[in-house]
């Protein structure tokens, strides 16, 4: 009888162990498959921000995300919207470069999932600079990769910056995404108008 009991809770006891070994085994399958999946971004997702696609940049940090561009703000083409305001107010910089010596910090507005070509228009090299989302020297042209955030619910990136100028003027900037280029004035310490000439 007790041979019988002793037989019986062995056999119970390697049957719940292969039942435990079997669940291991389909339980690590399980995981590694969901794993890789949760590994491999969706196609619309943000772009890792090494960079590691070839030919793409890397991911500007962005501030803020928006399902539209803000009121005050207008669209230049499709994918970029910048402040309507005719004049963006310049404070001393404290930059040693004698085209940035005059400040505007401003907000760029970039559509999700798009990378945006900025520069200041041919014969304001040395008059003005540019630059968003990165810290570093302000440069005559910046690059914005506004990666689609997960999920993927905001349409629109907002990026902080701005424009330096080497004296208040109406600075013109090309901009250019998606294949499509355009051309916007920003009045820096002083306002665009009609009569003026980039």
């Amino acid at each position: 009888m007790n041979s019988n009991s002793a037989e019986r809770r062995t056999g119970r006891a390697t049957a719940w162990c292969g039942f435990l070994c079997l669940a291991l085994v389909l339980s690590a399958c399980t995981s590694a498959g969901d794993s890789r999946q949760r590994t491999t971004p969706p196609a619309n997702s943000a772009a890792p921000s090494t960079g590691a696609s070839v030919g793409v940049p890397p991911c500007t940090p962005s501030v803020d995300t928006l399902p539209a561009p803000p009121a005050g703000y207008r669209l230049v083409g499709k994918d970029v919207a910048v402040p309507d305001a005719p004049v963006l107010s310049a404070e001393t910089s404290g930059e040693a470069d004698p085209a940035a010596r005059l400040f505007a910090k401003w907000g760029l507005v970039v559509r999700a999932g798009r990378v945006v070509d900025l520069r200041v228009a041919p014969g304001w090299q040395d008059k003005a600079r540019l630059g968003w989302g990165r810290t570093g020297i302000p440069g005559a042209t910046a690059t914005v990769h506004a990666c689609t955030p997960e999920g993927g619910q905001a349409q629109w990136m907002a990026f902080v910056g701005g424009t330096w100028v080497a004296r208040a003027a109406c600075v013109p900037l090309i901009v250019t995404s998606n294949g499509q280029t355009d051309r916007v004035n920003v009045g820096i310490g002083t306002p665009c108008d009609k009569t003026t000439t980039p």
